[in-house]
């Protein structure tokens, strides 16, 4: 499938007022480009493992849209057949009448074409092999040295939407899950994703995992990843369902059934999550939480504690916190 790009130059102050403009016009799905640092709340709620360090600001950002475009050559907005230079006019049109009452920078548009392709692999430039203490995690597209032939190795292709390990919640729940894991382990992973977590746990020995996720793009994810570390179909079971609301998914995931829970979700899903979970639990389970925010420390480890769970400990890293529980 192919897409037409129209990509604005503009401030970062006009992107609210051109993204409405052009998507009154069709054009939908903005995507931004600017060096705005991400505040606290953004970062908490796009929970993002990919995130380079960028420049400092310099108040430019550019936005793009994309049109499908048609065997005929045509694109199509709103139901619609135009070619490529009608909208660029109409774009165009849009910005010379924003400017008039608002600065809008450069406000110039370009038009190139792309593919699907494009978008699924640009992200690989930001992911390299990395460590997590003395486990290498490394992607499909990258070799592994020879001073790292003795470590453990975690191969993970994430794609666009899920997790790779990079991000400090992960690695949080990664050293707590260490720590508990024994050859009898059940464990249960609530968001799974891309299944890192589950899929080193049974790597570290645990003897069986159950996966849920509200995606269903997570089963693929997670049987390409079980397949890249040698982990048997059998070791890995996906459902997909939310688990805090749909009873069908609770009694498919069973109850007293785990030895350990975990769950590297938002703060504000783990509140709910908890007393749902507990059930879960077998009797002296443990519980590990990740995705809190420094500042949402003390209401995770509320609903810990109001769920009937012991708190264990507490750990954190950069703004990122950990509260491992267990259920007496």
């Amino acid at each position: 499938m192919k897409w037409v790009k129209f990509r604005v130059k503009t401030i970062t102050e006009a992107e609210d007022i051109i993204i409405s403009t052009l998507y009154d016009i069709g054009l939908e799905g903005a995507q931004i480009e600017d060096k705005i640092p991400l505040t606290a709340l953004e970062k908490e709620q796009m929970f993002v493992d990919i995130l380079p360090e960028g420049p400092e600001d310099d108040g430019i950002a550019y936005l793009s849209f994309f049109v499908e475009k048609k065997e005929d050559g045509t694109l199509e907005v709103q139901g619609e057949s135009e070619d490529a230079e009608t909208i660029l006019a109409r774009v165009q049109a849009e910005l010379e009448e924003l400017r008039d009452f608002m600065d809008i920078g450069e406000g110039s548009v370009t038009v190139d074409e792309t593919e699907d392709i494009d978008w699924i692999n640009n992200w690989k430039q930001y992911f390299h092999q990395f460590y997590i203490d003395d486990i290498l995690v490394i992607p499909s597209w990258e070799n592994i040295k020879a001073e790292d032939t003795d470590r453990m190795v975690l191969h993970i292709d994430p794609g666009t939407a899920f997790g790779t390990g990079m991000h400090e919640t992960t690695q949080l729940c990664i050293r707590q899950l260490r720590k508990y894991i024994t050859p009898e382990t059940e464990l249960l992973d609530v968001g799974t994703g891309s299944g890192i977590l589950a899929i080193l746990s049974l790597m570290f020995g645990a003897k069986h995992a159950v996966g849920t996720d509200l995606d269903i793009c997570a089963i693929e994810a997670v049987a390409q990843n079980c397949e890249a570390n040698g982990i048997a179909p059998e070791q890995f079971e996906m459902m997909i369902g939310n688990i805090i609301t749909d009873k069908e998914v609770q009694d498919k995931v069973g109850y007293e059934c785990y030895d350990i829970v975990v769950a590297n979700i938002l703060a504000d899903v783990l509140v709910p999550l908890t007393p749902v979970i507990v059930n879960q639990l077998k009797k002296g389970g443990i519980y590990i939480t990740s995705g809190i925010i420094d500042d949402k420390e003390q209401t995770v480890v509320d609903a810990v504690k109001a769920a009937g769970l012991t708190v264990l400990e507490v750990t954190y890293q950069g703004e990122w916190v950990s509260v491992t529980a267990k259920k007496e």
